[in-house]
């Protein structure tokens, strides 16, 4: 079993969450504009229709786990295998992985664990999440600034099959693959069912030349999600 030695404390790998709280809505937008955007990881994104990509942004409370509870937010692509060739189409997103471009989180154990373990972009910020009612909302701010204000609505519950996923990062100018499990109960789907409020931040300004705010393709709450993460390997 593979561990790596994070401020003093012994992280065995695979990292598991018992608990959590995961909120996300998934955007069409230009692939032109998404590919420049992850350019430097050196992967292409899934162009699910001519012209088209997936942005995801979620936002995740993180109640029992390896790495503590803490609070998440994330801007993600859907993704390419690298050398898979072809493009990834509606009939076969299976085969896509999930490219994690920005992540913020708010505890510094959770940002080292993530930066040395998987090379995740965790960086510091202050997320405030609002998830007592139906509605789900995510505040982020960056060095006093407003990123972004996220609103989702209740959806309409539905089965979620436990599934595994690759999580693709690129750190210090190495891109990996992360083998990831997520399985969780207490889902629920809607179409659109998001609501974006951009700010001033440089991240706000990335995601509004994405074309955001705009419908959200789908929208989904996993209230009682629980995950794993395995040894990153680097491509």
């Amino acid at each position: 079993m593979a561990s790596h030695l994070i401020q003093g404390r012994t992280v065995n790998l695979p990292v598991r969450v018992r608990d959590a709280t995961v909120c996300s809505a998934m955007y069409a937008v230009r692939a032109d504009a998404a590919r420049a955007v992850i350019a430097y990881s050196g992967l292409d994104v899934a162009e699910v229709l001519p012209g088209k990509a997936i942005c995801t942004l979620l936002f995740v409370d993180y109640r029992d786990g390896d790495l503590d509870a803490y609070h998440e937010f994330g801007v993600a692509f859907l993704v390419r295998p690298p050398g898979g060739g072809g493009k990834v189409g509606l009939s076969d997103l299976r085969e896509a992985g999930a490219f994690i471009h920005w992540l913020p989180v708010d505890q510094s154990f959770t940002l080292e664990a993530g930066r040395s373990m998987w090379g995740f972009p965790k960086e510091l910020a202050d997320i405030d999440l609002r998830l007592s009612s139906p509605y789900k909302r995510c505040i982020v701010r960056k060095d006093g600034r407003l990123v972004i204000d996220l609103l989702l609505r209740p959806g309409f519950p539905v089965p979620r099959p436990a599934v595994p996923l690759t999580a693709y990062t690129h750190r210090d100018g190495v891109t990996r693959a992360v083998p990831a499990w997520m399985g969780g109960r207490g889902v629920t789907m809607r179409p659109g069912g998001a609501l974006v409020r951009l700010g001033n931040h440089p991240v706000a300004k990335e995601l509004s030349e994405l074309g955001l705010p705009k419908r959200a393709l789908m929208s989904t709450v996993v209230d009682q999600a629980a995950m794993s993460f395995d040894a990153a390997a680097d491509l």
